[in-house]
């Protein structure tokens, strides 16, 4: 007895959740077509379903949504069932005249330039027509022609499913994909469902329990009290709601900032400058020989029909010049000349290091021992891959000091990828131009299985640091490529993935906390 009751209050309740288009929906659930209810409750379908998939939420109903691919007839399909293809319109213009000359016959068939060219292929393709003496003519008997092809026995048959096709058909469907507009593969969805046992009880329950629910309080209600002496109807808490994307900022900028953080937690201040540099800055300052490869077109985006001006400073200008010719501190520089119009030259800057060596000229002795960073685009004229691009996003680190050695700089480099996130480093030696030492620091790729380069570092030479600094100081200096740490950090595969604005990528992205 205390159960039959407590189902009693549970039906009850159940009704009382039902919406108004659930209220219309319930009684004819019997109906399996989901078009047949949409006519007779005068819901459009998406009404309809959102009400099944509510019920099912409810435990009302067992629902199942499948999707299947179903081939239809295109415009040009619809048109041609009832004129015929466009090659059996050929093939009895030709059958009648028994020859045609090329334009004779699509004069005939009335068909379009691009028609004609279609029919013409088929029919040759089929061993149809031969063209002999610029006249077209049938190939064969005449009452080999008559039977359809299995293309027109398929546009007679369609719409089918495409799972269901048989294999002449699934033939015939290739054949006439590559035409325009004849078929067309469309997804449409299928739709199933079945009562549950307590759905068979509400099929055939009183609903009109809690019809007059109060659906939404207004304003209105509350001013005028009607809302007294009755009852509100009962929210599914439980069921699943759309999903609600808040804004946010783009991953890339997140990322930016992130380590902006990080770097500005190991006590570095940040420096910037201009995307155009010349190539004082980007390559005499830090010591690139005038004839290395880097200065060459194949790698640099230089500005046609521009010249920048060197520095103001003419000592600056002439101690880089006597770095590169003689050398300073006992090395012989590159030898040779020093070219002014290639330090003129103005580019896109390739890295974000001559920021580096405009601060260090900037600096005096009495602000060290001092810590800078920047992160900034770079531009490069490189092959693009999933770990190449030619927009650069890097960022570097110097550290000023008198008695800084190689020791910390690796200690630097590690503290700085476990920042951010990184925990497989390995260190080997390298060569650049402007560091000695020089070291590559690489890390662990877990998706791809290899080490990844992420880090180039070293000190810098006495032939970058004099000139800049009035002596030789030790500068540590690295430059990790942030695009590739952040694509780690994303869990993203392609770079060229940092700067796409998918929106179904972009909300699933993962919010970074600064």
């Amino acid at each position: 007895m205390a159960k039959e009751k407590a189902k009693d209050v549970e039906l009850k309740q159940v009704i009382e959740s039902l919406s108004p288009n659930e209220r219309l929906v319930v009684p004819h659930l019997g109906k399996k077509n989901i078009d047949d209810i949409a006519e007779i409750t005068e819901l459009n379908k998406a009404a309809v379903l959102r009400s099944l998939e509510f019920l099912s939420n409810k435990d009302i109903l067992n629902l199942k949504i499948t999707e299947e691919k179903i081939i239809e007839l295109g415009v040009n399909g619809l048109l041609y069932k009832k004129k015929g293809l466009p090659e059996r319109r050929l093939l009895h213009s030709i059958i009648e005249k028994k020859s045609l000359k090329m334009q004779e016959a699509k004069k005939a068939s009335e068909l379009s330039d691009n028609e004609f060219k279609a029919a013409l292929g088929v029919l040759k393709k089929k061993a149809l027509v031969n063209l002999v003496n610029g006249r077209l003519m049938l190939a064969g008997k005449k009452a080999g022609t008559s039977k359809k092809t299995l293309e027109e026995q398929l546009i007679d048959e369609l719409p089918l499913a495409e799972d269901k096709l048989k294999a002449e058909q699934k033939f015939a469907v290739e054949s006439l994909k590559n035409r325009k507009d004849i078929i067309n593969v469309v997804k449409k969805s299928k739709v199933n469902f079945s009562l549950t046992d307590l759905g068979k009880k509400i099929v055939t329950a009183d609903l009109s329990i809690g019809f007059d629910l109060i659906e939404v309080l207004s304003s209105d209600i509350l001013k005028s009290g009607s809302w007294r002496g009755k009852k509100f109807r009962r929210y599914d808490i439980k069921s699943p709601v759309p999903k609600i994307s808040g804004g946010k900022r783009h991953f890339l900028n997140q990322g930016i900032d992130y380590g902006r953080k990080v770097w500005t937690d190991m006590g570095f201040k940040e420096m910037s400058g201009n995307l155009i540099q010349t190539g004082f800055w980007n390559f005499d300052a830090l010591f690139t020989a005038q004839d290395h490869p880097v200065r060459e077109l194949h790698d640099t985006f230089f500005l046609k029909g521009t010249i920048g001006k060197l520095p103001k400073d003419p000592k600056l200008v002439n101690a880089v010049k006597q770095a590169h010719v003689n050398g300073t501190t006992g090395s012989k520089g590159w030898g040779g000349e020093w070219n002014q119009e290639d330090a003129e030259k103005v580019l896109l800057r390739t890295h974000t290091t001559c920021l580096s060596a405009q601060t260090l000229n900037d600096l005096k002795e009495k602000d060290l021992p001092a810590k800078f960073f920047s992160i900034g685009w770079n531009f490069r004229n490189e092959t693009v891959d999933w770990n190449h691009g030619f927009e650069l996003l890097q960022t570097e680190g110097i550290v000023v000091d008198l008695n800084a050695n190689f020791r910390n700089l690796l200690g630097y480099l590690k503290q700085f990828a476990e920042k951010m996130g990184f925990e497989k480093i390995r260190f080997r030696p390298a060569y650049f131009p402007y560091t000695e030492p020089s070291v590559e620091g690489d890390v662990w790729n877990e998706e791809k299985k290899e080490w990844v380069e992420y880090l180039a570092a070293g000190i810098f030479r006495p032939e970058v640091t004099e000139p800049l600094l009035g002596k030789p100081i030790p500068v540590l200096a690295w430059g990790p490529g942030f695009g590739r740490m952040l694509m780690a950090l994303f869990s993203i595969k392609d770079i060229r993935e940092l700067n796409e604005n998918n929106l179904t990528k972009l909300r699933d992205m993962k919010t970074l906390k600064r």
